[in-house]
């Protein structure tokens, strides 16, 4: 497992983090969101040991961590780190064997990792005659060659069009299949549809973290009713609700003080009922609340 405990960063007379503790468990994916300037990249730099801290430290297996760890670690820094003007076999190669990795074997998985993104034709090729979105999926192989205990990953996903985002999905999943995984991303929408646990930074602090299911049961109970045939108007003269829209035999409600059991009751009441159905909390919706 990694974490981080208490990690406080100070450039100067600012503050950049503040206590920021969290935990990245095996086999898990954790999405690590924040507006520009929460503190995402300092903290994920700070992990990698390319920034100390000012206090705080990072623990691997319950232990300080060392060099030695952090190497075996896969990286995708904000700023892409690879040649632009060296082929991309030859730089995928180069860095599996600096991981310790022979020359087959570097061969060997650079091979595999350029046939799952397609890009076995432009192996040759040096990153610059690439698209930047297959210059994005060079950059995500180039962290997986060596095939890491732990990979972190700053802002992976941008500049993908769908069909890599998914194939990029199926690759971590297998490879990361049980290693911890943190990344960043300003895609609410993908972080909400990939990750088990998330990690919400606000200004240099966690202001959230924990399974995205227990952090969406925080909120208040929301519900879809759906009538047969006549109006939901009725549901505004409920005490204990608060009424969010209402359009026909359709009404999307709050309970505050009111049972769910209670609601079921009131609409079966009114006539036939076609469903009274939980609705889940969107994930922007909970990040809206936790940063303001």
């Amino acid at each position: 497992m990694l974490e981080a405990q208490s990690l406080t960063r100070v450039f100067g007379s600012t503050t950049v983090l503040d206590d920021v503790s969290l935990r990245v468990e095996p086999g898990r994916m954790t999405g690590f969101v924040g507006a520009n300037g929460a503190g995402k990249t300092t903290t994920m730099r700070i992990l990698m040991g390319v920034l100390a801290p000012s206090s705080g430290e990072v623990l691997w297996g319950g232990e300080p961590i060392t060099a030695e760890v952090r190497r075996t670690f896969g990286y995708m820094p904000e700023e892409r780190g690879l040649y632009p003007r060296m082929g991309i076999r030859e730089q995928l190669v180069y860095f599996a064997r600096l991981h310790g990795l022979s020359t087959g074997q570097a061969r060997q998985r650079a091979d595999d990792l350029l046939g799952h993104f397609d890009l076995t034709d432009r192996a040759g090729d040096v990153l610059d005659d690439l698209s930047l979105g297959n210059q994005q999926r060079v950059q995500i192989a180039a962290a997986l060659v060596h095939r890491p205990t732990a990979l972190v990953l700053d802002e992976p996903f941008s500049g993908l069009d769908p069909l890599a985002v998914d194939s990029m999905t199926d690759l971590l999943r297998t490879e990361a299949s049980d290693v911890p995984l943190l990344f960043s991303s300003h895609q609410l929408d993908l972080v909400e549809r990939l990750c088990d646990d998330l990690v919400v930074l606000s200004g240099g602090r966690v202001v959230a973290a924990g399974s995205v299911a227990d952090l969406r049961s925080r909120g208040a109970e929301r519900y879809r009713v759906v009538l047969d045939g006549h109006d939901a108007a009725w549901v505004r003269d409920l005490r204990g609700v608060r009424v969010e829209s209402v359009d026909g035999p359709t009404a999307l409600l709050t309970l505050d003080d009111l049972p769910a059991s209670e609601l079921v009751a009131a609409a079966v009441a009114r006539g036939p009922v076609v469903e009274v159905a939980r609705v889940q909390q969107p994930l922007t919706e909970i990040f809206r609340e936790v940063t303001r």
